[in-house]
């Protein structure tokens, strides 16, 4: 579940969408993932970096030959593994009450905002077609909020923002 919630951060990939991922779909010499079965009907291609790409990467040197999947299940390779009894019990372990998957999706366009992508740019990771519907996923911390305040009033009143 660890490499499935690192590439859903990553990328704001559905949990759809990740779990049927295959290897074909993967080029690590360009480092991304294309998205063949979307949501919105249209093909999509993931950058992939950092973290995400780096465990991929030791994924396929363990990754099983009886399927293209990148996370088969263990019974049945041809189908993807079935992560609801796992993601249950990670949440339940690490005291997290009222999470779903999706909402990593929401998490990491909130995370591209608050590092400066604008909302064209999370857009198009996110593989939306309206910016309006961008502004339903994109939500900034209170502490980012704050900062660019901060940033605002400093840059028109100088040091310290008296």
């Amino acid at each position: 579940i660890y490499a499935v919630v690192v590439l859903a951060l990553s990328t704001g990939a559905r949990q759809g969408e990740i779990m049927n991922l295959r290897w074909g779909h993967i080029d690590f010499t360009r480092r991304t993932a294309t998205l063949h079965q979307t949501k919105n009907g249209e093909r999509r291609v993931l950058p992939l970096s950092g973290p995400a790409l780096a465990l991929l990467k030791e994924r396929a040197k363990i990754r099983r030959i009886d399927t293209d999947l990148v996370f088969p299940g263990e019974d049945d390779p041809s189908r993807p593994i079935a992560l609801q009894g796992a993601w249950e019990f990670a949440l339940k372990k690490a005291g997290i009450e009222d999470f779903r998957f999706h909402d990593l999706r929401h998490s990491a366009a909130s995370y591209l905002a608050m590092n400066g992508a604008s909302l064209a740019e999370i857009a198009e990771v996110l593989g939306h077609k309206t910016l309006a519907m961008v502004k339903r996923y994109s939500h900034l911390s209170d502490s980012h909020v704050a900062g660019v305040v901060e940033r605002m009033n400093s840059a028109i009143f100088g040091e310290g923002g008296q």
